[in-house]
């Protein structure tokens, strides 16, 4: 399934400037996605990133993804909510996954916790749609996203906007963003788990 192609054609039928909910794990993840969107959506960025074991880590990619919010200029203005720091939950759904390898049943479940959050947030909100950056990285599952974004629309009253963020250049142009802005690119998803690898 191509689902930068099933995007686009979501992007052909927008009309007026529908809200967007945007799950974010990071600034530079972010700022590709928000140069391709920003165009069509009144965007809120929202960071809630369970995963983000260590509480300074989890700051510092917040505040990053304020401080390229004050310095990226976007057709339409870009909001931010911050998450609740809830380390807890994804530990909860890591529970007897703790050596599965890296882009294993933990990381499915660690998007699906993600985009489930932020599905509530959407429908509570009256967001028209919701999505996620974490399709802009080669070491993410695609699919996975594409297809927990699509049973959870049909749960909440909100459609999720398909995407392949890595498609088009999308991954190459996150990092010359990155280079411009001076952002702070991790090496790591955030997880204890990733860190330890």
């Amino acid at each position: 399934m191509n689902y930068n192609l099933k995007m686009e054609e979501q992007l052909k039928n927008i009309k007026d400037t529908p809200k967007l909910l945007l799950h974010a794990c990071c600034a530079p993840c972010s700022s590709s996605v928000l140069e391709r969107l920003s165009a069509y959506f009144e965007i809120t960025i929202f960071f809630y990133n369970p995963n983000i074991t260590d509480y300074e880590e989890y700051e510092k990619r917040l505040l990053e993804i304020e401080k390229f919010l004050k310095s990226f200029k976007t057709k339409n203005k870009v909001d931010i909510i911050r998450g609740d720091y809830e380390p807890q939950k994804f530990f909860e759904i890591s529970k007897g996954l703790e050596n599965v390898a890296e882009r294993g049943k933990r990381c499915f479940k660690c998007y699906e916790l993600r985009l489930k959050k932020t599905a509530e947030v959407a429908e509570k909100l009256n967001f028209d749609f919701f999505t996620t950056t974490l399709s802009l990285s080669p070491y993410k599952n695609a699919t996975w996203i594409n297809e927990i974004g699509e049973k959870l629309q049909d749960e909440y009253q909100t459609t999720f906007l398909y995407s392949d963020f890595k498609k088009k250049n999308g991954y190459k142009r996150s990092i010359e963003l990155s280079k411009q802005f001076n952002l702070y690119r991790q090496d790591y998803c955030g997880c204890i788990y990733s860190k330890r690898k």
